[in-house]
This record gives structure tokens, sequence and C-alpha cells, in this order.
């Protein structure tokens, strides 16, 4: 039974990571040139929802992410909890900036920094041989190998740093 609950979990989080390699790569062809804008703007509303679903299982069972924090044993405890509370509301608050754009280039700052805090820990627990579950996606993520996490971690992060450079401030020509 639970087995079933955490497939059914894990297809719309592949299907929403599908979803935003093909937006990617629709964005960056050449024939959607004239469409980027919009192109970018679908590729915000499905980060900001990424982000928001994953906030959104974690802050439903803070305690069971609190233990995830700890897996990777950097930590005190009672930092982890405290993270455990506060994480999840800022990624919720950062993919609804994303979808909203609502102090959108400190939502994606954020996240940006969280993603490539999480890849860093990732791989100093792998390099110490320890096995972690990341508690991403809550219970469809526990599954996952190693090369899945950073896998997806990566191409949040790549997308992140394409919004990111995307969406500049406009450079000054010469005077």
């Amino acid at each position: 039974m639970a087995q079933v609950a955490q497939m059914k979990i894990f297809w719309p989080v592949f299907a929403a990571v599908l979803a935003a390699a093909a937006v990617i790569a629709l964005v960056s062809s050449k024939r959607f040139t004239d469409n980027t804008k919009v192109g970018w703007r679908i590729v915000d509303v499905i980060l900001g929802g990424i982000f928001i679903y994953a906030g959104a299982i974690k802050a439903l069972d803070p305690i069971q992410f609190a233990n995830d924090i700890d897996n990777y044993k950097t930590l005190p405890w009672f930092i982890s909890v405290r993270l455990a509370f506060y994480l999840p509301w800022l990624e919720i608050f950062c993919g609804l900036a994303l979808v909203f754009r609502f102090l959108y280039r400190g939502g994606l700052s954020i996240l940006t920094a969280l993603i490539l805090i999480f890849v860093g820990a990732t791989i100093a627990a792998k390099a110490r041989g320890l096995d972690i579950t990341c508690g991403c996606f809550g219970h469809a993520s526990k599954n996952w190998s190693f090369t899945q996490h950073i896998a997806l971690d990566l191409l949040l992060l790549a997308a992140l740093l394409a919004l990111y450079i995307s969406n500049r401030a406009p450079q000054c020509e010469d005077l």
C-alpha cells in the first residue's frame, strides 16, 4: 500500500521534470526565438511549481524532513529541526515568486543558492560514504539513486541559471 502511494507522488514529479527539460530544449532551439518571453515564462511557472510542490511535501512532515537533514551529518540536530520548519516555507515562497514574478530576482537567487548548497552537501555525504535519502519530494524520492538525485538537482540548477541569465537587465551601450 505504501509503495502505491509513493508511485502516485513519483509520476507527477517525473512528468514535471520531463516537461521542464522539454521546455528548456524548446526554448533553446532556433525556431523558438520569436516567442522566447513566452518560453521563459513557461520555465518560470514549471520551476516555481516544482519548488512549491517540493516545499509543500516537506512542510506537511517537518519531522521526517528534519531526519532527512540530519542524515547528512553536517549540522547538529537542533539546527536540523529549525531548518525543517523554515526551509519548506522558504521554498514555497520563492516558488511563488517565480510564478507571480513578485520579488522575482530574490526568489531566483535564493532557490539557486539552496540548490547549490544541497548539491554540495549531497556530494560531501556521498564522499564520506553516507547512504542518504534527500527527502526532496517526500517519500517519492526515497528510492532514487545518488545519480538520479544529482541529475535532477543539476537540471534544476541549469534551469535556474538559465532563467537568471535570460532575465538580466540589458547592458548599457556605449554612450
